[in-house]
This record gives C-alpha cells, structure tokens and sequence, in this order.
C-alpha cells in the first residue's frame, strides 16, 4: 500500500571507497555497473559531490550529524561518532519515522544512542576506540600494515565480500517485510565494497583482464608531486612501493571487480524495494563516504585531496527527482541531513536549519550553482598538520596551514598536475581565484585555530588511551575487522 501522506520513505544506499569516476553513467571506459547506470538514467547525477573528509569514520560522524568534522570534534578514526551530537537519524526517529541501519556504521558503539530505531548487523570501529596509530600525527611511527594492501590483491571471496552478502539479504528481507507500511521510513543500507582487501570474487575478477585496464593519472612521469606535506602522507602510508605494473593492473581489476561485485548488491537491493510495492513513495540515493586513488599520481586509497580520493559518487531517483539530470552544483554528503529531512516530512526546527547541508530535491529542481563552496577537511593518520579544500566554480582550492598551497584549474587541469599556486603565480586571473579561495575558506573556518584545536583534543585522546606506546601499538591494521571478525577477537 503507498503512504497516504505527502511524506516519502527515504533508501540511502552508502557503499565504501567508491571513486567518483568508477561508473559506466559517469563515462568510464572500464568498468560495468549497470545497476547505479539504470538508477541515474531515471533519477539525477551529482558530478560535482564531495566528501567531508577521505577518510571513513570522521566522514561517518559528519555525514550523520550534517555538519563540519571541525563542528563536531569527530576528527580522526580514533574519535568516532558517539550519538552525543543529534543526528539527522534521531531527528526522524523522535517524529515517528522508522530509521533503520543495515550494515557498516564505523560509530563507536551500538550501546550509544545513534538515533535509529533498529542496527543490523553493524560495523562499529574496533573495541569502541578505532584506528589509534593516525593520533600520532606529531611523532608518527612505521605503519607496518601498508603491505597487506598489495599483498591482499587478487581473486576469491574475504569478510568484506562474505559481510556484503549478509547486509544484501538483510536489506532484502527488511524491505519485504515494510510491504504495505503507510508510515514513512528511512534505511540506510551501508556496503563495505569497494573498500580493500582487494580481493574480488572470482566471477566479478574475471569481467576485467589486467591488459585492460586505464592506467594511474601520472603514471610513469607525475607520480610524486613535489608538495612537503603531500610527501609527509605518502612516507606514511608508503603503499606505492609494493606495487610494480603488473601488480598495479592487478590491483585495478580487483577494485573494478569489487565494483561490479558491489553494483550487483545494490541492484538486488533495488530489486527488493521494487518487489515491496513501496519503489513509487521512496527516495533512493547512492553515495559513496569517499573514493580511491588507486595509484593516481603515486598514491593508494585515500587521505589526500585529489578529485579521485576527496570526490564521491551521488545519485537520487524517485519522486520529487528529475530524470536523466545532471546536476553542477556542488554538493557534499552533509547535504544527506536536509534531503532526509525534506523527503520524510519531519518538521525542521532551528538546529537543522541551522547546518551547512541543502536538500538534494532542491539542488535538483534549481538551476545549477556552480558559485557553491565546497568543503572538505582531513586531520587524520599521515598528516602532520591541518588540510582544507574548497571548491567552487572551476577552482579547487587546498590549504595546508604551514605549507604552501595547490590551486587547481578543473577544467584546463582535470587530473591535477599543475598546481598553479606555483606555476602560475604570476598570472592575475589565478592570483584572483588564490584570494578568493581563501576568503572563501576563512569564512566557514579559521584553519589556524581548527588545526591548534584539533591537536589538542588529539593530545588530550592520546592521553586518554594510555599514551603513544599503547596508540601505536594497540589498534593497528589495514582495514577495519567485520562484525564476525570483531566477536572472534573478543573471544580470544
């Protein structure tokens, strides 16, 4: 049965560490996701979405609670999001929306109050405490782990693609059984892939032949760029140095096959919400938490702020959505707590007005803003001092507080190898953009102070936790355990 109010149920569909560029309805040459395809050919494309961080668990924290990591204090992945901070969730649940979560969730703990009314088989960070190495941003050890990324790469099944499966059928038999609802609802339905270990099942691995696949932006020529911070990351999560071209190609057909792996997920989700009779009254949207560099310009996974790390996919379809639109406005998965609002109907009140986000409907349905700012900020593992990137127009603006600056033209330079910071200073549109950029950036926060804020609530953490030694050596791995992973620790 449709609901008989003007509120709709809202499906979001979250996977992890799905570049932008990695979909046959976005052009590439490669790789087949005919599922994500079918939905944007009948709902809109957002070509221009970011994330609030490339890195899993502050983003997590920013994008349930619709405002800015620096806001919320969610910084690093051993600072996860503890439900003190009311999220868009909570919101819908104390307004008698169903919310329910099915899958990752990097939070702290499913004993926190996250503001749904059911979590299915979650994913919280390990022992409610999460990645503690990326704290010690001052005095950082060997992350000894960045060999298991190349080490992992091939063909088969792991947890990832084995958990995957579990939350597909879990969000088949949930969507079923709201078959007939007449009160709106809200899932939030989150997939590990293509999120390493790069190991794809054998029938998605052998859609793509090594041969095959686009090499990295720069690769052979542009693969370190000469930037003091960008080395500091790259010397940390020294991942580059265990792959050689065969490897790398490798690795590609892995990743595209995990993307495949993870489009064919989505389709039976789809397929679910359609067989409940409850497809015409729901909002579906696709969003990643942020891509993957995949080799580009020497770098693997994420971290930094190039287009393929920082960038994400997003798609909405359903009523209320423009079909076959592409959309050039920039957007943000911040913009996910006003769309949930907007879509279930709750009533808005001065909190949630009072966030960063905009509605997707409403970005859909309007002119296309290409004057938005973007932004985006990672104060996590490699770095050792504060990045924050603007984007707005064609200008993509990055500030790393006590070294210099990129400034990137994303028409003339779409993969980001002129940083025209340096090579075109002299140029007066550029210096134009360069203070208009940072006027831009000093107007939704001072970095200085965020960055001085933020390494003494670092300080304080570390602290908390023991110290270095116990940071440094207690929670140390490549990828975050599943939840049958994470119960077998705790047996040992």
């Amino acid at each position: 049965m449709a609901n008989t109010k003007s509120q709709k149920n809202l499906l979001i569909i979250i996977s992890d560490e799905h570049r932008k560029d990695a979909m046959g309805c976005v052009g590439h040459g490669v790789v087949k996701t005919p599922n994500l395809d079918a939905l944007a050919a009948r709902g809109a494309v957002f070509e221009n979405a970011y994330t609030a961080s490339p890195m899993c668990v502050p983003t997590r924290a920013s994008l349930a609670c619709g405002d800015h990591v620096h806001n919320i204090g969610h910084w690093d992945s051993a600072t996860p999001y503890d439900g003190k901070v009311r999220s868009w969730m909570r919101q819908l649940r104390d307004q008698d929306v169903k919310v329910t979560s099915i899958g990752k969730l990097h939070f702290r703990s499913d004993e926190d109050d996250n503001g749904f009314t059911e979590e299915i088989i979650p994913m919280h960070v390990v022992g409610g405490v999460g990645w503690t190495v990326g704290l010690l941003r001052e005095n950082p050890p060997d992350y000894t782990s960045a060999a298991e990324l190349a080490g992992d790469v091939g063909a088969g099944d792991s947890s990832y693609t084995d958990y995957d499966l579990a939350i597909t059928a879990a969000a088949e038999n949930w969507l079923e059984a709201q078959k007939g609802s007449e009160k709106p609802w809200a899932a939030f339905v989150s997939l590990v892939s293509p999120h390493y270990p790069l190991t794809a099942p054998q029938e998605f691995y052998d859609m793509y032949a090594p041969a095959n696949v686009d090499l990295p932006v720069g690769y052979g020529e542009h693969m370190s760029p000469d930037h003091s911070e960008l080395k500091n990351i790259k010397k940390f999560f020294d991942y580059d140095r265990y792959f050689d071209e065969q490897k790398m190609r490798e690795a590609k057909v892995a990743y595209y096959g995990l993307t495949s792996f993870m489009d064919d997920c989505v389709g039976r989700v789809l397929a679910a919400l359609d067989a409940s009779g409850q497809a015409d009254d729901t909002v579906v949207i696709y969003v990643s938490d942020h891509g993957d560099m995949m080799g580009d310009q020497g770098y693997w996974t994420k971290q930094v702020m190039y287009e393929a790390s920082v960038g994400v996919p997003m798609i909405a379809a359903g009523p209320g959505i423009p079909a076959g639109r592409r959309v050039k406005t920039g957007t943000t998965l911040l913009d996910i707590a006003a769309t949930a609002v907007d879509v279930t109907g709750v009533t808005p009140d001065a909190q949630s007005t009072a966030l960063p986000g905009v509605s997707l409907l409403d970005i859909a349905n309007q002119l296309d803003d290409t004057d938005r700012t973007i932004f985006s900020e990672y104060h996590d593992g490699g770095s050792t001092t504060g990045t924050f990137m603007v984007r707005w127009g064609h200008w993509k603006f990055v500030y790393y507080v006590d070294h210099a600056p990129q400034l990137f033209d994303l028409v003339a330079d779409p993969h980001e190898l002129i940083n025209l910071a340096v090579e075109g200073v002299n140029d007066l549109a550029v210096q134009a953009a360069w203070q208009e950029s940072e006027k831009r950036l000093r107007a939704i926060c001072d970095p200085e102070k965020v960055n001085a804020l933020c390494f003494a609530d670092q300080k304080r953490r570390i602290a908390e936790l023991g110290g270095e030694e116990t940071c440094a050596t207690g929670y140390s791995f490549n990828h975050t355990p599943t939840p049958t992973e994470q119960d077998e620790l705790k047996s040992i």
